[in-house]
């Protein structure tokens, strides 16, 4: 499903390893010394997690580097479009969806990739760097005993279910790949009453109790829904968009810091749903801290060597 995307940064790292053995400055392939690069970070633990091992990895290599959390979708791409971010990490669906005023996802992860890359980086100036293989894309689950008492499997079966309680998260509530999309698509009449909004963290805890919450809104890459033994609903109308994700920053950044391109492209090599979701883990279960788990992975890997 991601080859395409997989030899694309093989190419780039085969390109760039062409270079010769004289020492590297800012604005040529090797280090980054002299640059200042704020990576930003939507307010949620992956994205805290991507710009914590992206921001380190850039570090190792002379950069000045810093992750920043930033409050929302919409706040994180403003910041980086006014220039108090230089790089952050985003989602295809979200910018086809969002930023970019489309109505309807490309089914195929690499055919909307290589839309969203090519439209952005000519409406916007954005560059959309080699996507990393995962797909974090929104779902509904449901307690797996609670899943199996009702019926219920996959998303047209929420048609059958009597008067269903749905907790979700304020942007879902309101984005058109969201909660009023999803109704619309499945036909699905939920009085306002029965749609709780609830922090992300306690969506999942409620949705397992199954009291406050029938069913859920959840991440595909989130390390709770492993961990607290929940059955995510099929989509089997296809109504989510794939939400792969992969570093973004202006254009005019990456021509003056080409190398940031190479530096990156074997971190998104390595970075799937299966990764995604155990180092999503760490933080949201474990309760460890975004920046320990980022830099202890990135040892593991060896990338920063």
């Amino acid at each position: 499903m991601f080859k395409p995307l997989v030899l694309a940064a093989a190419a780039l790292l085969a390109l760039t390893a062409c270079g010769g053995g004289s020492k590297p400055s800012p604005g040529t392939a090797g280090g980054l010394q002299g640059a200042s690069i704020v990576v930003g970070a939507k307010d949620f633990s992956e994205q805290n997690i991507l710009a914590n091992i992206t921001a380190e990895l850039l570090k190792a290599h002379g950069a000045n580097a810093e992750a920043k959390e930033i409050k929302g979708s919409a706040n994180t791409r403003k910041a980086l479009e006014a220039g108090e971010i230089q790089l952050y990490w985003e989602y295809t669906g979200t910018a086809w969806i969002t930023y970019l005023g489309n109505d309807k996802p490309i089914p195929d992860a690499a055919q909307q990739y290589d839309a969203v890359a090519k439209a952005d980086k000519d409406k916007n100036g954005i560059t959309w760097l080699p996507a990393a293989g995962f797909n974090n894309t929104y779902a509904l689950a449901v307690a797996s005993e609670k899943a199996g008492q009702l019926g219920v499997a996959k998303l047209s079966d929420l048609a059958k279910v009597d008067k269903p309680t749905i907790c979700v998260e304020s942007e879902f509530s309101t984005r058109n790949d969201g909660l009023p999309g999803l109704l619309t698509a499945y036909g699905l009449n939920v009085p306002k009453n029965d749609i709780k909004l609830l922090d992300t963290g306690v969506i999942y805890t409620e949705t397992d109790k199954g009291q406050t919450c029938t069913f859920g809104e959840v991440f595909t890459t989130d390390g709770r829904i492993k961990s607290l033994g929940l059955t995510v609903l099929d989509d089997d109308k296809k109504f989510f968009p794939v939400y792969q994700g992969a570093p973004t920053l202006k254009t005019e950044t990456l021509t003056k810091y080409p190398q940031i391109a190479q530096i990156l492209a074997p971190l998104t090599q390595k970075l799937t749903t299966e990764v995604m979701q155990g180092l999503n883990a760490q933080v949201d279960v474990d309760g460890e801290d975004a920046a320990d788990v980022a830099k202890d992975w990135l040892d593991k890997e060896g990338l920063l060597k």
